[in-house]
């Protein structure tokens, strides 16, 4: 968001994407500045490379995860071909993935291509980096971070509880055995001590006197059958609550650090050797020693154990000449020479991707008609001229968005009106609307109808940056039960605070297994990969969702309430709604209508009890006890509703507010406000 408001030109963002780690590395070396450890002997970023750190995130976009039940050679070419295509997609209009197992079938991308592209990332690994905070980097919210500590103070309870259960468990074992407790008492003893002493210097966040008992028999050599197995005697209750525990202790690593200085970043590297990821990975010192330096070859068929003929990082051959120099073999510095050629002038593709986005976004429509296909498969330009020089101009001033923006928005065909005078001679000549001589309307984003009810309501925070929000979403969705790293996933829990809440939909945190169901139902696109386009259908969903929805009725309760607030006639009331709406007073007719309807809806609150809507703080679960089977319930705390601070609440007003909330309903629910004419 801050390229994007400071005007960073395109170009530089493209490098900064692809390889804002390499191009720190190599400033930093340039500077011969030290490279400074941590205690971990992790490497410690200056703050001015923070921000090239976060770029990188942008090559972590896809799905991806590493557990002891998958392979991990399988895991990491998913990466590489997800981060392949992404890249050709993204910035070269180009889906790349049909030459994974074969020559492209209609574009010039042998699968020789696919491979050395995807050289060039066979070095990057993925890592969360020491990024500082920026002098201006905004920290609001922080505070939360109390609620996930609150949750691990719950989840080593429960563990703590269990492991005096199962040292209790061992003493009966022992008496059913009729084996001799004396060496597993004196273990029992010395663990307790060690657990005693131990601080930070456990393997495990939590270890427990029963299982550290186990291990220090285990060293002396005792047979397996002189000491009690694993989880002894535990109840499928037992089973389930340890490994919702444990699991839990786990993922809190990667959402504690969302409130620490460290970046979803990658480096360069060798490969190491990891067989599942249950803590967040940070770049090791010796990540140029160590590990597997991974040869690209052309699999067959795609499959990474079919291994073929070996390339070298390469580019695209077909524009291959835009490549001034060739991009090195060495662990570092692919990417960087990559970058160059993606954000090169002279690169047909990039420029022409970038510039048939921006009309996209205001138009509503692309010149080319599939904006991450350019290939001879995807729609061709509906005004080839104008997109190369559309594309050549952006080059001219600077890769510049804001001078793009501005160019596009003072145009003639921008600024027509949605009215044409001779609609059937249109029709008959442009039947497929693309010679814009008029203004084709475009409905409002699912993002957009969102701020747009907010900032009428004048609830929106537009405060930039920070950590994401969580605003609420339809409760039955939030509490729904998902799974994640083989175990439940926590429910969505909103932030307490209505501006943390309300913070534009820019920055909403999204979870790829809960979609907010106010957002879905007006095409919001799915997290795991590149959209080229929005559509925008009408589907019955969409009228229960903006019409009987609850977050559009608190926005239009937020509505009246302010109108009520700041004006002193019923009248003035109305008109500031559709001022705030509409950007416009309402007619005659309008106002009588809203006046009538108003009216009769006081009538009908005047009779209508409302209740105070309070927030659930437990949630209670049931599950399937992957070890036994067999079922195993557990109550899940919702600690960040304990502090909520609702919206404003129909019983907090009175029944003449809540009467002209409809009235608001339904001016949230017309094409004027939904559409942009």
């Amino acid at each position: 968001m801050r390229a994007f408001n400071a005007d960073k030109p395109y170009d530089q963002f493209i490098r900064e994407q692809l390889a804002g780690d390499e191009i720190a590395e190599a400033r930093r070396k340039s500077a011969s500045t030290a490279r400074v450890l941590d205690e971990g002997g992790n490497t410690i970023e200056p703050a001015s490379d923070s921000e090239l750190l976060v770029a990188t995130g942008f090559l972590r976009m896809g799905p991806w995860e590493l557990t002891g039940m998958e392979v991990a050679k399988v895991a990491r070419q998913r990466f590489l071909d997800d981060v392949a295509n992404s890249v050709g997609e993204t910035f070269l209009a180009h889906s790349l993935q049909c030459a994974r197992c074969h020559d492209h079938k209609f574009d010039p991308v042998p699968t020789r291509d696919y491979y050395s592209l995807q050289a060039v990332f066979a070095t990057t690994q993925l890592s969360e980096r020491p990024a500082p905070f920026l002098p201006n980097e905004n920290t609001g919210g922080f505070e939360e971070k109390k609620y996930l500590e609150a949750r691990r103070v719950e989840y080593l309870a429960t563990l703590q509880r269990l492991d005096d259960t199962l040292v209790k468990n061992a003493e009966r074992w022992f008496a059913e055995k009729g084996i001799d407790p004396a060496k597993w008492n004196a273990a029992v003893a010395q663990a307790r001590t060690q657990e005693r002493g131990a601080g930070g210097k456990k393997r495990r966040e939590f270890e427990g006197v029963f299982n550290t008992a186990r291990g220090i028999l285990t060293k002396q050599g005792v047979a397996e059958d002189q000491f009690p197995p694993k989880l002894v005697g535990f109840t499928p209750q037992d089973y389930g609550n340890e490994r919702v525990a444990r699991k839990g202790l786990e993922r809190l690593k990667w959402e504690l650090d969302r409130y620490e200085p460290f970046a979803l970043a990658v480096h360069g590297g060798r490969t190491p050797d990891v067989k599942s990821v249950n803590a967040p990975i940070r770049m090791p010192a010796n990540r140029m020693s160590e590990g597997e330096l991974e040869q690209t070859c052309i699999l067959t068929g795609g499959d990474p154990f079919a291994t073929g003929q070996k390339v070298k990082p390469g580019v695209l051959s077909v524009i291959g000449g835009v490549q001034k120099t060739p991009i090195p073999d060495a662990i570092e510095g692919r990417r960087k020479a990559f970058a160059d050629w993606v954000a090169s002038a002279e690169n047909p593709l990039t420029t022409r991707a970038i510039a048939n986005r921006i009309w996209l976004w205001h138009f509503g429509q692309p010149i080319a008609g599939n904006p991450n296909n350019f290939g001879s498969t995807g729609k061709k330009p509906t005004h080839p001229e104008l997109l190369d020089w559309l594309a050549a101009t952006f080059v001219e001033q600077g890769w510049s968005f804001k001078a793009m923006h501005r160019l596009i928005m003072s145009s003639e065909a921008y600024r027509r009106s949605a009215n044409f005078p001779d609609g059937k001679n249109l029709a008959e000549k442009d039947p497929n609307g693309t010679s814009y001589a008029v203004f084709k309307p475009r409905r409002l984003s699912a993002e957009e109808l969102r701020d747009s009810m907010l900032a009428a309501t004048g609830e929106l925070n537009p405060t930039l940056g920070g950590i994401p929000n969580r605003p609420e979403i339809n409760l039955e969705a939030a509490l729904q039960p998902r799974q994640v790293m083989g175990t439940f996933a926590n429910a969505w829990t909103p932030n307490p605070k209505p501006e943390q809440r309300h913070r534009r939909s820019l920055y909403a945190l999204r979870i790829r297994g809960l979609p907010d169901p106010f957002l879905e139902v007006f095409n919001n696109p799915a997290p795991d990969f590149s959209c080229e386009n929005r559509s925008a259908s009408t589907v019955t969903p969409q009228v229960f969702s903006l019409f009987n929805g609850r977050a559009s009725y608190d926005r239009a309760l937020a509505l009246a309430h302010r109108a009520m607030k700041e004006t002193k006639s019923d009248e003035a009331a109305l008109t500031l709604c559709f001022q705030l709406a509409y950007g416009r007073a309402p007619r005659a007719d309008e106002l009588a209508a809203c006046l009538t309807h108003w009216r009769a809806m006081e009538s009908k609150q005047n009779s209508t009890k409302v209740e105070p809507l309070k927030p659930p703080l437990e949630v209670k679960r049931e599950a399937v006890e992957e070890n036994t089977g067999e079922k195993f319930t557990f109550n899940e705390k919702l600690e960040a509703y304990a502090e909520f601070v609702p919206d404003l609440q129909p019983v907090s007003v009175d029944a003449r507010t809540r009467a002209l909330a409809d009235v608001c309903l339904v001016l949230f629910n017309t094409n004027e406000f939904a559409y942009v004419y």
